[in-house]
């Protein structure tokens, strides 16, 4: 190599480290240009989050309706003050809640008043929740509730309740008129002879479920325009036990006493026995389709209550009359029969009267005769007719003596010879009038039926502890296919008001 190339060479190198140099200098002014706009961008964000957190702070400090996204019940109470939302709500409720609950079993329908019921929903309670939301804590938690509900939604249910012990009382009155209910077996005393009526399986509302789902749909708000098919279960009539009945009836007869110092009645009894043995008895059941005829011994004693007359229950304590036609002659028959199986009944203290023990079951061997009855909403004749007359009588003369019901139900229409709320039905085998003679001394049932007219007459002996009973029933409600009504009894002693109760509330359809 020359020397010529050789300085060539050494320039050539000279000149690469140099641009190498130039090179590196360069890169090291690009980066020294890149962080400050990175940090300018850092800083405009900053402002920004600033900005728009000082602007959520402003509007969430000023901020007087409900935030957006917020529902109650499922409705849009967005951007609403508390009034607004408030009336918004209780608008949408009232509108969704009719003046009945319809309900059904197969082809039976009936309803339940929703004003019996006292059906309340707190909206007070989740209009403030509602409103309360984003405006709670510090000023990082409002402006985050803010943010967070500007993409997400929130329902709120209010609080709510119901009357369930008077939804029960209801369900359980439906559940005596079902028209496929259990017929409950039973016996009954005719003369001479102790009839066994076999019951039949049935079914029955069952009261907590059918509770539980009213419940429901009245709180989802799912009943108008809706009915709420009944929940029921079948039921089996109890098995009839010879044996026990015998025991209940066998009895040695009992003459009538009384004593006037101190008063005291003893009142006679029939003595009673099976004119067969149990075997034969439980060989006659078995065999029997329908009702069994068991024939008994009956020992009368030789002074019998009746004979000793009104001495021995000095004071009327009560009565009550009801008007029937004497031109229906089947009818007058029914209420004759049942009367007189009534006649004379001495109640001692704390027993109690069964309606369906005392006159027994409405056969045709017994004597009744077919008048009009209420049969699924529907006047037919039907055997026994007109009896109802006769327990809504005794019922009324029962209330003005002050004595204790047990069991009573109304009709399902209001009947013609009372108003609403002061009648007593009965159903043999399944619905009952029962009352207990609660006060100290023994009292005694007189009823006739006769020119028009059926009197029910309770005597006994006035105490100190008695009072004047009044008794107001009236309607409550008219809807489109049912009445309701409530009977109240005030008690007043020297004038004044001592005590005044609801004793019953009642639903009636319309003809």
């Amino acid at each position: 190599m020359n020397l010529l190339e050789s300085k060539i060479k050494d320039k050539t190198k000279s000149y690469e480290i140099e641009n190498d140099l130039n090179s590196e200098s360069t890169i090291s002014n690009g980066s020294n240009e890149i962080m400050p706009i990175f940090g300018i961008f850092l800083i405009i964000f900053v402002l920004i989050l600033t900005i728009l957190f000082c602007t959520i702070s402003i509007v969430a400090s000023k901020n007087t309706k409900i935030l957006n996204g917020i529902s109650i019940m499922g409705i849009d109470v967005s951007n609403l003050s508390k009034n607004e939302a408030k009336q918004k709500i209780e608008k949408y409720i009232s509108s969704s809640i009719p003046d009945e609950i319809i309900l059904r079993h197969n082809d039976f329908e009936t309803s339940i008043s929703t004003s019996q019921l006292s059906i309340y929903f707190n909206t007070d309670e989740a209009v403030n929740l509602a409103y309360n939301i984003g405006k709670e804590g510090n000023i990082l938690k409002k402006d985050a509730k803010m943010i967070e509900y500007l993409f997400k939604k929130t329902n709120i249910n209010p609080g709510f309740s119901m009357d369930k012990k008077q939804l029960k009382y209801n369900l359980e009155d439906i559940s005596t008129k079902l028209p496929d209910k259990m017929v409950e077996s039973g016996y009954y005393i005719d003369g001479n002879n102790l009839i066994i009526t076999k019951g039949s399986s049935g079914n029955a509302v069952d009261i907590n479920k059918s509770a539980s789902l009213i419940i429901k749909n009245v709180n989802n708000l799912n009943i108008k325009d809706n009915y709420i098919e009944l929940c029921t279960y079948e039921q089996n009539p109890k098995e009839i036990n010879i044996e026990n009945i015998y025991n209940e009836i066998h009895k040695e007869p009992v003459n009538a006493s009384y004593t006037q110092n101190p008063f005291n009645v003893i009142p006679s009894e029939n003595g009673l026995d099976f004119a067969i043995s149990i075997d034969k008895a439980k060989e006659l059941l078995q065999k029997s389709d329908g009702d069994c005829t068991i024939p008994l011994k009956v020992l009368y004693p030789s002074i019998t209550t009746n004979m000793i007359g009104t001495e021995a229950f000095p004071d009327l304590l009560s009565q009550f009359s009801t008007k029937y036609s004497v031109r229906n002659r089947n009818r007058t028959t029914n209420l004759m029969l049942a009367a007189n199986k009534i006649n004379g009944t001495v109640l001692m203290p704390g027993e109690v009267f069964s309606y369906n023990k005392i006159v027994g079951e409405r056969t045709i061997s017994a004597g009744y005769k077919e008048a009009p009855i209420y049969v699924n909403g529907k006047v037919e004749d039907g055997l026994g007719g007109g009896i109802c007359q006769i327990a809504t009588t005794l019922y009324n003369a029962v209330l003005y003596a002050n004595l204790e019901v047990v069991e009573r139900r109304n009709h399902q229409f209001v009947p013609s010879y009372v108003g609403a709320s002061r009648d007593a039905t009965v159903v043999y085998g399944a619905i009952d009038f029962k009352f207990k003679n609660n006060r100290q001394y023994p009292i005694k049932i007189v009823c006739s039926v006769s020119g028009g007219i059926a009197n029910f007459k309770i005597f006994g002996l006035k105490s100190d502890d008695d009072y004047e009973v009044l008794l107001n029933a009236y309607i409550t409600g008219n809807q489109k296919n049912a009445i309701y009504s409530q009977c109240v009894k005030t008690l007043k002693k020297d004038g004044n008001i001592i005590s005044s109760q609801v004793i019953s509330k009642d639903m009636y359809k319309r003809h």
